[in-house]
């Protein structure tokens, strides 16, 4: 059961809010799915200013989509296509602050204006990404990025 958390005005402090609650939510014996519909969930909880949070799971061809919260999304995504694509191929996190200046840019939600993409790679095999938008350009920041990848390990650690 979810209790609700008082979240504070400072978004770090809600990331580490975050990363301390989000393992109650996560059980390896659960199925795959059921730990990142939680863990979007979560994620969607604690990270003001975002319109979407989910993943795409890799399938050894193409990301396909998973779970998320936010509107309807893409449901497959070719490697090297799109900021997940890119970020799924290098397997290394994307963050880009105007998604209309990033070169192929696949758009599944017109509100969004920029975009974090982090690779889940378990035991060096991918597994797919972790995919945050946001409706106001440069959303995202290297602090961002530090709390986002523990949380992805966290996520990993528990598939």
């Amino acid at each position: 059961m979810f209790v609700a958390i008082e979240k504070s005005q400072d978004q770090k402090e809600n990331y580490t809010l975050m990363l301390q609650h989000l393992p109650y939510y996560m059980n390896k014996q659960d199925p795959m799915v059921t730990t990142l519909a939680n863990a979007a969930a979560v994620l969607n909880y604690f990270i003001d200013d975002i319109n979407w949070v989910g993943f795409y799971l890799y399938d050894q061809e193409k990301l396909y989509l998973g779970p998320f919260q936010g509107l309807a999304a893409c449901s497959e995504i070719k490697l090297n296509h799109g900021v997940c694509g890119q970020a799924a191929a290098k397997q290394e996190t994307l963050m880009v602050k105007d998604v209309q200046q990033f070169p192929g840019h696949i758009t599944c939600d017109a509100n969004s204006k920029s975009e974090i993409v982090i690779p889940l790679v378990k035991n060096g095999t991918l597994i797919g990404v972790l995919d945050i938008d946001a409706p106001k350009e440069n959303r995202f920041k290297d602090s961002d990025q530090i709390y986002l990848e523990k949380a992805a390990r966290l996520i990993v650690d528990n598939l």
